[in-house]
């Protein structure tokens, strides 16, 4: 073989090898979610918690919509120091809530929006007010935070 030939053959073999591990990547990316997964959408969490955010000093997380999130968000709740549940009519769970929390001197800590019905938050101990936002419809109440599994917040909207 010529020198010429054996660079387009060592081309050729490059492409075909970066060619089949793309595709190997994409088919690892769409094989997870099975029944025996044991982490939520995809994240390292395991045990079905939601993957946790982050925001300035504030970690959040929050979903519920599938039974092992909520079995998840319900069981991890005693551990973090702030835990919302964001409801409708007849008691129905309700998501795509935007989430304020305002610090006790007017500071904002986290604007976010809520997954799903469930929500928790690491905050410092302190006082906050939490404003929680549904279609065109805002409710705030004031918590104070004092350690985990202490403070927790409920908001019910009457429209669907």
């Amino acid at each position: 073989m010529t020198s010429r030939t054996t660079g387009k053959l060592a081309t050729a073999l490059l492409v075909a090898a970066l060619g089949a591990g793309m595709a190997g990547g994409a088919w690892a990316q769409t094989a997870g979610g099975t029944t025996t997964d044991s982490s939520s959408a995809g994240n390292t969490n395991g045990g079905g918690l939601p993957q946790i955010q982050q925001q300035g000093d504030v970690s959040w997380t929050s979903g519920g919509v599938g039974l092992d999130e909520s079995r998840a968000l319900l069981r991890e709740q005693a551990h973090w120091p702030l835990s919302l549940r964001f409801t409708g009519p007849t008691a129905d769970y309700l998501a795509d809530v935007h989430v304020r929390i305002v610090g006790g001197k007017g500071g904002e800590v986290l604007s976010t929006d809520a997954m799903g019905p469930y929500m928790l938050v690491k905050l410092p101990p302190g006082s906050y007010t939490v404003y929680a936002k549904y279609k065109d419809q805002e409710k705030k109440q004031a918590v104070n935070v004092s350690g985990p599994g202490k403070a927790k917040a409920a908001f019910h909207w009457s429209i669907q």
